[in-house]
């Protein structure tokens, strides 16, 4: 497909998804599906073959969409890697668990002094998942807390692990694989440190993928596999066979494109390998990235096109990105939806699926989507909302075709992401003062403010996200620097 009649398809003024007639829900009560999560780490909207790219060869992720369904809005819960997690994860704005920005590399000098991380209180999709019988993995980026080694002496020793969030098995690293994507020194395996690996991080991943796959104590139970690769966030590094396949860009550009494409052979190993040992017909398979490209590659190579904005903002550029969920007789080859759903409806839709239980003592944000593999139309109570205290704008809501963007500082102002105790004050007190209306499915760029034309629409939809921005920023923590607990907020 063309970018030309990609383009015209996404634009579409009504919504449209191609799916089966039959209902997801048969044969319910038998053996639970396996299901694996992959990720990947600020890759564009456009940033694979199957999404309009002309420059990046990705064949599996594309046999994979092939395969299943490919969203063509599909969201993330936020522009940022740790906030983005915490929504996927918990089904909850990531601002309500008090995961407001990306947390600080372990050495970088803020990661000392930052007590910001995952609350041991709120609860994860792997824990739910972990009560219905499954065994579970984590692989990759984790970035919801500081992994600890054994003798750990460094701050803050108290913050949860994998393993207090319903996973047996962890391998990877805090932040990013350093130095860089090759030959990584920096993961940690159940709390032990690896030591040097030698290799490309997104094969090292699946390799131990493969590896915990086939040394299951039980494979009679299902397992639920999270995996996060580090790629094609920067410092970039690839294979030069693959660097040497992109001629006429600069060599960061030509990198970044050969990591993706050393991350989709990856992947390809591991859904290979599903293939091969007989667990690919019953494993629901999801791929999405974290959040929209950086700035130097949506400049450079206009990974986020045709999307207004990049990584760290709440335009589109920053929150929607490339989504595809393969389920074997569940879900129509070939399948296509632009129905507005994402990483926020995972844990309630991964609940139906499996008989898990909702968790009802705590506000969720996302949605069930469980009825679009019945061929039916989703229903929210409440629209696909983003926060980001140091983007402008800092709020966002999607409804339908439509999206409102509230601004808490001056339009063009960013603020320093980096979390402090001035940034926890200023979480706290800062108001929406300006609001902007775009129809999405007109103005794929958001480059028009439609709120003259629309005053009714708009007003709802800024009530909303007032009401909505309002109560997620009184229910977050207020992180302290003193060694103190943290100050709940209202629920």
């Amino acid at each position: 497909m063309d970018r030309r009649e990609f383009i015209k398809t996404i634009s579409a003024s009504a919504l449209i998804c191609t799916l089966p007639s039959f209902s997801w829900a048969e044969g319910k009560g038998s053996q639970s599906p396996n299901i694996l999560f992959m990720l990947t780490d600020d890759q564009g909207y456009n940033d694979l073959s199957c999404y309009g790219s002309k420059n990046i060869k990705t064949p599996n992720l594309d046999k994979l969409a092939a395969q299943g369904m490919r969203f063509t809005d599909f969201y993330s819960a936020s522009p940022l890697c740790s906030p983005s997690r915490a929504g996927l994860m918990t089904g909850r704005t990531p601002s309500r668990c008090g995961i407001y920005t990306f947390l600080p590399a372990d050495g970088d000098k803020n990661a000392a002094e930052s007590p910001m991380h995952l609350p041991g209180t709120e609860i994860t999709i792997s824990q739910l998942l972990k009560k219905k019988g499954y065994s579970t993995c984590h692989l990759g980026k984790w970035h919801l807390s500081h992994l600890k080694i054994e003798g750990w002496k460094g701050p803050h020793p108290d913050q949860p692990q994998p393993k207090d969030f319903g996973f047996d098995y962890s391998f990877g690293t805090t932040n990013n694989a350093l130095k860089d994507h090759k030959d990584p020194g920096n993961f940690v395996r159940n709390g032990k440190k690896v030591g040097n690996l030698q290799g490309y991080s997104s094969q090292i991943v699946v390799d131990e993928g493969i590896k915990w796959l086939n040394g299951r104590n039980d494979k009679s139970n299902p397992f639920f596999m999270y995996l996060c690769f580090h790629e094609p966030h920067e410092i970039v590094a690839a294979p030069q066979e693959m660097v040497d396949r992109h001629e006429g860009n600069n060599d960061k550009v030509k990198t970044y494109f050969a990591c993706i494409e050393n991350m989709d052979d990856a992947a390809g190993r591991l859904l290979k390998h599903l293939d091969e040992s007989g667990l690919a017909e019953n494993t629901i398979v999801l791929f999405y990235s974290d959040n929209g490209s950086r700035s130097s590659m949506s400049k450079a190579a206009n990974t986020n096109s045709p999307l207004r904005g990049m990584k760290a903002d709440i335009w589109d550029g920053g929150i929607r990105v490339p989504g595809i969920m393969r389920w074997p007789g569940k879900i129509k080859p070939g399948s296509e939806c632009s129905e507005p759903v994402g990483a926020i409806d995972m844990l309630p839709t991964f609940c139906d699926i499996t008989g898990a239980t909702v968790p009802n003592d705590r506000k969720l944000d996302g949605t069930s989507i469980t009825p679009l593999f019945e061929g039916k139309n989703i229903t929210r109570k409440n629209p696909l909302f983003w926060h980001l205290y140091g983007s402008t704008p800092a709020a966002a809501m999607r409804d339908g075709d439509w999206k409102i963007v509230g601004y808490s500082t001056k339009p063009g102002q960013r603020l320093e992401p980096c979390f402090n105790e001035e940034a926890m004050k200023f979480i706290k007190q800062a108001k929406l003062v300006n609001f902007e209306l775009y129809n999405i499915r007109t103005d794929i760029a958001e480059t028009k403010d439609v709120s003259a034309g629309n005053p009714a629409i708009f007003e709802k939809m800024k009530k909303s996200l007032l009401d909505r921005f309002t109560e997620v920023v009184a229910e977050g923590p207020t992180w302290t620097w003193d060694g103190t607990k943290p100050a709940r907020g209202k629920k």
